[in-house]
């Protein structure tokens, strides 16, 4: 149990990082979606096209990353969206046999899924043709954008980061399943609010 609990904080640590990078990446996307308004408006008070369809498509790219580096951090910290009717009011080891359940059964197969359906798409982006051999990237149809194949690997990050941190979470769970939940960093879900 050891090492895999060594393995999930490994995991567990390259999660952070992404999650961290990602939180940056909103201060970018703010000033490079600030920018592209100021100039925008500023070229046409002073009769210049200042910006072009790069800083836009720039913009959206880092919006895309911004979720695709966010889904492990989400994950790993306990932050996702929950329905709790009675979830909360379980034991921790019921709870823990309900969210290996829902990991078995639903996010690792769906992060399987994800990588499988979009493999090849990305492939064909970076220029892959059916006979096997290697052409242009997937560029942009408009005028001053940025080629797609790049954005387009990042959902295959994506996916790979969501199944990894989906691997350590369920380490996590046998490890309380198992009684050894002193040896793993746990995130517990707030308590709902409670109207009464």
């Amino acid at each position: 149990m050891k090492t895999l609990v060594k393995i999930s904080k490994f995991i567990d640590s390259i999660s952070e990082r992404i999650g961290i990078l990602a939180e940056y990446l909103v201060l970018i996307t703010f000033t490079v979606g600030f920018l592209n308004v100021v100039l925008r408006y500023s070229g046409r008070f002073f009769g210049f096209r200042l910006t072009s369809n790069l800083f836009i498509e720039l913009q959206w790219y880092l919006y895309s990353l911004i979720f695709f580096f966010g889904f492990a951090y989400i994950l790993k910290n306990n932050i996702n969206v929950r329905v709790d009717f009675w979830y909360a009011e379980l034991s921790p080891k019921k709870q823990a046999l309900i969210d290996f359940v829902g990991h078995l059964i639903g996010l690792i197969p769906f992060c399987i899924l994800g990588l499988t359906v979009t493999y090849s798409p990305v492939l064909r982006s970076w220029g892959l043709l059916p006979d096997g051999t290697w052409g242009t990237w997937e560029m942009s149809p408009d005028p001053s954008g940025l080629p797609r194949a790049p954005i387009k690997s990042m959902i295959l990050v994506a996916f790979a980061l969501l199944l990894l941190q989906a691997i350590s979470e369920m380490i996590k769970l046998v490890a309380i399943l198992t009684d050894h939940e002193e040896e793993v960093e746990l995130v517990i879900p707030d308590a709902p609010l409670r109207i009464e």
